[in-house]
C-alpha cells in the first residue's frame, strides 16, 4: 500500500492516526492536534492565519503538522474536516430547527435558560449517538471487579466525581475520592493496586493533577476508566477504557449534561453487575 492510499480520508481515520502518532510528534504539533480535535469546525472554516492565531502557533506549523501525518499540505488536511461538516449537515440543520422551535421568551434571562437547556439536549443526544456500548460494558466489568474504585476529577470535572462518590456510597460500593483538602492526593492515588480500578475525568484545559494521578494509578496496575473530550487527552493515554464526551456550549459556557449522564450510569451499572454476580454465587 502506498503512502497516499494509507492517508486518512475521513475524520474518524484521522483521529485514529493522531492517536498512533501522539507520542512521536513534537510538542508544537501535538498542540495543533489537540486544537484540531477540540475545534474541528474552526479547522474546516478558518484560514491558515486565523487557525494558527487561535491555536497559538505559526501558520508554518500547520503545514508541518499536515506533512507529519502524510498530507501534501494543510489544504489537503483541511478537506478532511470540511468533509466531516458535510456529513453532519443534517445534524446541524436539525439543531437549528430545534432552536427555532423554542418559544419566544419575555425576558433575556429566560432566553439564557432556554439556551442552556438546548445545549444540554444536544450534548445528551450526541452521546446517545456516539457512545460505544461495548466499551461501556468493558468499563463496568473492570470497575465491578475492583476492590476499591478511585475517583479522580478536579476543576470543572469535580461535580462528576462528587455525584459518583454519592452514588457509590449509597450503593455500598467501596471507593476512594482523590480530592483531599489537605494536599495528599498523590499519596492517596499511590495506594492503588492491581486489585483496584479508577474513574478519571478531565476536559481541556486538562487538570495537570488529574493526569498525574491517573497515570500513577495506571502504572500501579489498576485499570483506569477515562471520561474526557479528545483521544489526545492525557486521561485517554492512561485509560484501559475511555469515553469521549463532547459537550455543546451556550455563549461559550459548557455544561456537564452528557458527562453527568455517563457518571450516573456507571455507578448504577457497577452495582447491578455486582448484585447479579452475588445472586449467581448463592
Amino acid at each position: 500500500m502506498t503512502l497516499a492510499e494509507d492517508l486518512p480520508r475521513t475524520y474518524e481515520a484521522l483521529r485514529e492516526r493522531l492517536v498512533v502518532l501522539r507520542d512521536d510528534l513534537p510538542k508544537r504539533l501535538v498542540q495543533v492536534a489537540e486544537f484540531a480535535l477540540q475545534n474541528p469546525d474552526d479547522i474546516a472554516f478558518g484560514t491558515a492565519a486565523s487557525i494558527a492565531e487561535s491555536a497559538d502557533v505559526q501558520p508554518s506549523t500547520l503545514v508541518r503538522f499536515a506533512k507529519a501525518i502524510g498530507y501534501s499540505g494543510f489544504t489537503e488536511l483541511q478537506a478532511v474536516f470540511r468533509e466531516r461538516l458535510r456529513d453532519r449537515l443534517t445534524s446541524y440543520e436539525d439543531r437549528l430547527r430545534a432552536l427555532d422551535a423554542l418559544p419566544l421568551q419575555a425576558s433575556p434571562e429566560a432566553q439564557i435558560l432556554n439556551g442552556f437547556i438546548a445545549a444540554a439536549e444536544h450534548s445528551v443526544a450526541d452521546l446517545a449517538r456516539s457512545i460505544d456500548t461495548a466499551a461501556f460494558d468493558r468499563a463496568v466489568a473492570l470497575l465491578a471487579d475492583a476492590q476499591t474504585i478511585f475517583l479522580v476529577a478536579k476543576r470543572r470535572s469535580f461535580p462528576l466525581a462528587a455525584h459518583m462518590a454519592y452514588a457509590f456510597a449509597k450503593l455500598g460500593v467501596r471507593f476512594q475520592w482523590v480530592a483531599s483538602p489537605n494536599g495528599v492526593d498523590g499519596e492517596v492515588a499511590a495506594q492503588a493496586t492491581r486489585a483496584d480500578a479508577a474513574i478519571a475525568v478531565s476536559f481541556a484545559p486538562y487538570a495537570a493533577d488529574s493526569a498525574t494521578h491517573a497515570k500513577a494509578i495506571a502504572e500501579a496496575g489498576a485499570a483506569v476508566v477515562g471520561i474526557t473530550d479528545s483521544p489526545l487527552s492525557p486521561i485517554a493515554a492512561s485509560a484501559a477504557v475511555w469515553f469521549e464526551v463532547a459537550e455543546a456550549d451556550y455563549a461559550g459556557f459548557r455544561s456537564l449534561s452528557a458527562s453527568m449522564a455517563l457518571a450516573m450510569a456507571l455507578p448504577v451499572a457497577v452495582a447491578e453487575r455486582r448484585r447479579k454476580a452475588r445472586q449467581t454465587m448463592e
